[in-house]
């Protein structure tokens, strides 16, 4: 069976009057894997879900990774595929939350490894705003084309 997640492209536009484009949110996983990458690591706030709708699946995992909800126009996007067969459901929504406010839910794993030890860590390290040339380094390269599809939905002034 396929593994499926789903999230949410949370976009602004700056302020009237203020520089820049359209940028958007991305996650920084935590734990020790992905410390200290950051390159093709950060990610759509999203999670896996099963028999539950996919568009509240994704509500679900913004509220559990950064602690916060959003309300607004959900426009769904095509979902695109990992490298690791996972199917990524998403819909843009435009929002302003503030990345110095997350709250993440966390995860227990051994910690070093075969050390029996285990240790909590955020599922979520940190948050941030990006505009799209910076995003689509940093989020990993198979959501690239989320970035793409919300660019031609949108555009970027």
């Amino acid at each position: 069976m396929t593994r499926k997640s789903a999230g949410l492209l949370v976009y602004r536009h700056p302020p009237p009057g203020e520089p820049g484009g359209l940028e958007v949110l991305l996650v920084h996983p935590g734990g020790p894997f992905w410390a200290r990458k950051d390159l093709g690591a950060w990610s759509i706030p999203k999670g896996e879900f099963e028999d539950e709708d996919a568009l509240a699946a994704a509500r679900r995992e913004l509220r559990e990774e950064l602690g916060s909800d959003i309300e607004g126009d959900f426009t769904p996007l095509q979902p695109v595929r990992q490298r690791s067969g996972k199917v990524v459901y998403a819909w843009a929504v435009r929002g302003d939350l503030d990345p110095a406010t997350i709250r993440s839910n966390t995860f227990t794993m051994e910690w070093p490894p075969r050390s029996g030890k285990t240790a909590e860590f955020p599922e979520v390290d940190r948050a941030g705003w990006f505009g799209l040339d910076e995003a689509r380094r940093k989020i990993l390269p198979a959501q690239v084309g989320l970035i793409d599809q919300l660019e031609a939905l949108v555009g970027a002034p």
